[in-house]
């Protein structure tokens, strides 16, 4: 969590020409490049970032020994196929999704033999500086300074504060397991749930765009839920 949440959404400028790819370009630990693949990808579906180009991490996953970064919202030729479907009655249909754009993004896979080790997140990007710049002020670092300092303070102590927007809640313990949502005295409320039993539990619920509510619980083999004991 610690990875995805310091490298999703930051900014990088590209010291290489970075090409579009429907597979995750390798650039290993050590900073080698597998060229033959690269280059293969750079011939048949051109540039996703030039030399001097600002890129944009838009999703981190880690796969075993690889860390995939996806830059400019990766490789993606248009509409998936559940975006062309219609849902109705009688003779008025609507699609079920908004449908995506293309884009001209890739995707590239930052490999270590044995396995992803435990490092800081500037140890990653250093690990990466062949490829990709993060030395700048990051989106992430100033859009955080324009916070509120409340908000800011929670941010950085990973938890959910009322008054945050969902984007803020997800900077700061991330995208939950579960979402849930009901209709409240003409109010939509939209209940994000974190942690899975045995455990803690957290509830933050939405009251259109903003935080109303943190409930923490502690949940049981069997899922039911109880307050938080309080400390003696």
């Amino acid at each position: 969590m610690e990875i995805v949440r310091g490298l999703t959404a930051e900014y990088a400028t590209a010291k290489m020409a970075i090409p579009r790819s429907k597979k995750a370009l390798p650039i290993s630990s050590t900073g080698k490049l597998d060229k033959e693949k690269w280059d293969d990808a750079a011939r048949e579906n051109g540039p996703a970032a030039r030399v001097g180009d600002m890129v944009q991490v838009t999703r981190v996953e880690i796969n075993g020994s690889d860390i995939e970064l996806e830059l400019n919202g990766g490789y993606r030729t248009g509409p998936k196929w559940h975006e062309r479907v219609q849902v109705g009655m009688g003779t008025r249909t609507a699609p079920i999704s908004g449908g995506s754009q293309p884009t001209a993004g890739t995707v590239v896979a930052l490999h270590f033999e044995g396995g992803v080790p435990p490092m800081e997140v500037k140890e990653y990007k250093k690990l990466l500086a062949p490829l990709l710049d993060f030395e700048k002020r990051s989106a992430t670092e100033n859009y955080l300074d324009s916070l509120p300092a409340p908000i800011q303070a929670a941010i950085k102590e990973k938890r959910a504060l009322e008054g945050m927007d969902r984007d803020q809640v997800i900077m700061a313990i991330g995208k939950p397991r579960h979402k849930q949502r009901e209709t409240k005295d003409g109010v939509e409320l939209e209940d994000w749930i974190y942690g899975q039993p045995p455990g803690k539990i957290t509830f933050v619920t939405f009251a259109g765009a903003k935080v109303s509510k943190v409930k923490e619980a502690y949940a049981g083999l069997g899922g039911s839920t109880a307050d938080p004991l309080k400390p003696n």
